[in-house]
């Protein structure tokens, strides 16, 4: 994916820039203030991707500011994480908006085409995992991967997860994410030849504490080339795989 410093930067080889007017391109505006909020204008050019809106905690009139600030200044892909179902719906009547309901995540604009290394995989202990995991797989979908889930593949019946060996011996990345015990990311992290990133989910009986369990066990993972993300954290975990996926891809 060429970034905008790329195109400045081409534009002014080809002489259809000036080097004064590509000096005041990419100084111009680094951030947008709209008094609630400081949008980050410059996030793409320094990280390959633009800033995401955390939706957890924002009123709906917020959002709504920040995407037209975000749009004013020419981003037209815009992701929206931790939006309830109640807060999309004051947010439904905006033009091209999309809600990934199981995700809880909102976008405007279409998902690239998949230009990553490879694939990436997205598996879960048990269903009740699973709204995590698509904050992870749409994170993914919208940072433009190839993404196959694999749900409800626990360690209580090992046979299901076994019987996917060649999409897990096949990945890139993979993103294991149960609660209860967590032992989902040993598992995988023992069968397959890349990094394995964990997220602990915050499911599980009394003794779980919400998440620590699992949370410390993968920690305590015995298998090389596991790494752990926050508890619920499907969008970390996402976005640490997309940047692994697309190492050496996107200029």
């Amino acid at each position: 994916m060429k970034s905008d410093i790329r195109k400045i930067l081409e534009s002014v080889r080809n002489g259809s820039l000036g080097v004064d007017e590509a000096v005041l391109s990419l100084k111009e505006k680094p951030f947008e203030d709209i008094d609630f909020a400081k949008i980050d204008l410059h996030r793409k050019l320094r990280q390959g991707t633009a800033e995401v809106i955390y939706g957890a905690g924002k009123s709906a009139q917020q959002i709504r500011g920040i995407v037209r600030a975000m749009k004013d200044n020419g981003q037209n892909r815009i992701m929206i994480t931790r939006l309830s179902p109640e807060k999309f719906s004051e947010l439904s009547d905006m033009e091209g908006i999309i809600y990934h309901e199981l995700a809880g995540i909102a976008t405007f604009g279409d998902f690239p085409k998949p230009d990553g290394i490879g694939n990436v995989v997205v598996a879960t202990g048990g269903t009740s995992d699973m709204n995590v995991a698509e904050e992870a797989a749409v994170t993914l979908k919208f940072l433009g991967n190839s993404v196959t889930t694999i749900y409800d593949v626990g360690v209580s019946g090992l046979h299901r997860l076994l019987a996917h060996l060649d999409v897990i011996m096949s990945a890139t990345v993979i993103i294991a994410v149960a609660g209860m015990e967590g032992a989902l990311a040993s598992v995988i992290g023992g069968l397959a030849d890349c990094p394995v990133i964990a997220v602990p989910t915050s499911v599980g009986y009394g003794a779980s504490f919400e998440g620590l369990s699992a949370l410390l066990s993968m920690l305590n993972s015995c298998a090389s080339g596991v790494t752990v993300v926050n508890i619920d954290n499907g969008f970390g975990a996402g976005y640490a795989a997309d940047m692994i996926n697309h190492t050496g891809h996107r200029s």
